[in-house]
């Protein structure tokens, strides 16, 4: 396998993106000039150093010291503690904040379990959001909201996360509600609107 092919095989691996688009963002690069892919080497390079995950929601984000392990939504003390969302992906917590309807706290599980997949463990980050649910129980924990995607294997993963939780949720007297209407069966929250969104937290149930 020659270069052009090696690196049209990378970039079909990430999401959205085809063999057709993929070959496009060679030929783009092999294009441009030695400036330009000196400076997105030398970005990646500086996107793998300085990015951490946060230790309470496991979201990815800048560091701004060394000794940093908190990002600023943990980090914020007027954020709501009383209440959890649960994201499948980064990418959903970012759409999710743009819209300024939600104050609570967050989780992000890393993705979602293919349908009938019996080892969640291995998809999504599920020992680690007991490990937070346990911690934020101690501490007034309302809510948990199922903050994820309208589609049949975000209702399977979510049918995981109420079976997992809810020696925690009845110990502890913690609702689970689900995005209510306004997010149309088949709908990613990455695509969905701040509008939608906002409706879709306001008619939880």
């Amino acid at each position: 396998m020659n270069s052009i092919d090696k690196l049209i095989k990378i970039f079909s691996e990430f999401p959205g993106i085809g063999p057709k688009q993929a070959r496009r963002f060679v030929y783009f690069l092999i294009n441009k000039n030695e400036s330009y892919i000196d400076e997105l080497k030398k970005e990646i390079t500086e996107l793998r150093k300085n990015v951490v995950s946060c230790a309470d929601c496991k979201r990815f984000f800048l560091a701004k010291r060394d000794d940093q392990v908190l990002c600023s939504i943990c980090s914020d003390k007027n954020r709501d503690n009383s209440i959890l969302m649960i994201a499948s992906r980064d990418i959903d917590l970012e759409n999710i904040e743009k819209g300024h309807s939600y104050n609570g706290k967050y989780f992000v599980l890393g993705g979602l379990v293919p349908i009938l997949d019996k080892n969640p463990e291995q998809r999504i980050r599920l020992k680690e959001l007991l490990a937070l649910v346990s911690r934020m129980s101690d501490k007034g924990l309302k809510e948990i909201i199922l903050g994820l995607d309208a589609n049949s294997e975000a209702e399977y993963t979510g049918n995981i996360l109420k079976s997992s939780l809810s020696p925690i949720t009845e110990k502890y007297s913690i609702k689970i509600s689900e995005l209510g209407r306004g997010l149309s069966t088949g709908t990613e929250l990455e695509y969905s609107d701040p509008e939608t969104i906002k409706n879709a937290l306001k008619n939880r149930s």
